[in-house]
């Protein structure tokens, strides 16, 4: 599943990225980032509304060493494909990698 969290405060979304980042991957060194989209719809499996800011990082370095083990058990870069998502992330990555159609 992709990281997650709530914002603090007066935190900015960005602030609250780079906070959370730091936070469950504590080696893991964000370049710039900007706000990708906005993502707010109902989920037409649970009905459950969904609300998140999607950013995209101009680079990461670092090892995905983790920060707190009650919230993450392990983290791993994947390809888009093949790997179980929860319906957010199912959305997040069909939007940021869709499928290409074959024509006939």
């Amino acid at each position: 599943m992709f990281p997650g969290g709530r914002k603090r405060g007066h935190e900015s979304e960005k602030d609250c990225l780079r906070r959370e980042i730091k936070e469950e991957l504590p080696k893991l060194k964000l370049g710039r980032i900007s706000l990708w989209k906005e993502v707010k719809a109902r989920n037409k499996r649970s009905g459950r509304k969904m609300s998140d800011a999607i950013f995209i990082a101009k680079s990461a370095k670092g090892r995905l060493a983790i920060g707190d083990k009650k919230e993450i058990d392990r983290a791993a870069w994947h390809k888009p494909r093949g790997i179980r998502l929860t319906a957010t992330s199912r959305y997040i990555r069909d939007r940021l990698f869709p499928r290409k159609r074959r024509r006939s």
